[in-house]
Parts: C-alpha cells; structure tokens; sequence
C-alpha cells in the first residue's frame, strides 16, 4: 500500500471515529456512577487490548514502517475518541469537575492539548474524578508517543539503511581509497 492510499485510509479512519463520536446519542439524563465506571473500566480493557495486539503484530511480523505508523495512528485516534468521550460524559453527569468544559468539542480539544503536552490551562481537571481519569490519559499517551518515536526512529534507520545498501551495490565509496581515481573525482 503506497503513501496516498494510507493516508487515505488514516484520514476516512479518523473522520469515522470523529463522526461516531459526534454522532454517539447521549440523551439519557442520567447514567449511574456504577455503569459509567463499567463502561469507563471497559473502554480501558480495549484499548490495552487494542494497543497489545498492534505490538504483538509487529513483534510477530514486522509490517514495513508505513503500515507500523498506520497502526500507531490508528490506536491514536481511538485513544482520543474514547477519552474525549470520557471527558464529556464526566463533566455531564458531575458537572463541576472539570472548568472551561461543556462541550464535545472541548472535551476533544482538552483531549488534544493533553496529549500534546501543552495545557493552555482554559480547560482544567479541578476534580478528582477528572484528575483520575486525566493521569489515565496521560499514561496511555506516553506509551503511545514512545510507541511512535520508536516506529519512526525505525523508518529512518530503516531507509538510512536502504540508502547505504543502495550506494555499496552500486560500487565503494567515491572517496574511499579503493575506488578508482576517476570515479573520486566526480
């Protein structure tokens, strides 16, 4: 699968869970605090599911770095899904414990600014529900950003690797002393 075509397949695979997510219908006005930490505990279950079995796969059979970034983003965007989702449910069913958040859409950037490390601060975990599930959320995301770091810092290796493959079946090295005057001095 080329380039184009994973991108392609990355960006219809964020756009579906983004529409899911959107979309999900949330009327009931109440949901108990024992259901939700269920489904909370069960979301958690598949996601180490989730990310276990992307590692087991590249352990079992090492797919070319494209489709290992792939798998990376995908578990990526389940992981912001699933805890924007989190978020949003939290602060609906005990208002009060996060401030600035109210809607899907700030519970998806409160999500984002998470994991990319930067926390503005407009939107903030002031309780301790919140505060729990925010450490949850960043424990998975340094194992997903370690998990990317370790994939691209494969590709490159990878492709450094090709390269100088490609330049000794080609012949020596242009400067090396083994290679004939006439080709060093091209």
């Amino acid at each position: 699968m080329g380039f184009i075509a994973r991108a392609a397949r990355s960006t219809a695979t964020l756009a579906c869970l983004l529409a899911v997510y959107y979309g999900l219908p949330l009327r009931a006005e109440h949901v108990s605090d024992l259901a939700g930490l269920v489904v909370f505990v069960g979301g958690i279950a598949g996601l180490i599911w989730l990310v276990g079995r992307q590692v087991r796969h590249f352990v079992a059979r090492p797919p070319d770095a494209g489709a290992r970034l792939l798998g990376v983003l995908t578990v990526l965007y389940a992981v912001i899904v699933f805890f924007s989702l989190g978020y949003y449910l939290i602060q609906r069913n005990m208002p009060g414990e996060f401030d600035g958040l109210s809607t899907r859409t700030d519970a998806l950037y409160y999500t984002v600014v998470t994991l990319g490390t930067v926390g503005y601060g407009d939107v903030h975990a002031v309780g301790q529900v919140a505060r729990a599930v925010t450490v949850v959320q960043i424990t998975f995301d340094l194992v997903v950003i370690g998990v990317l770091v370790a994939v691209a810092s494969t590709q490159v290796t990878e492709r450094v690797t090709t390269a100088q493959g490609r330049g000794h079946a080609r012949g020596a090295d242009p400067g090396s002393p083994s290679t004939p005057r006439s080709r060093r001095q091209r």
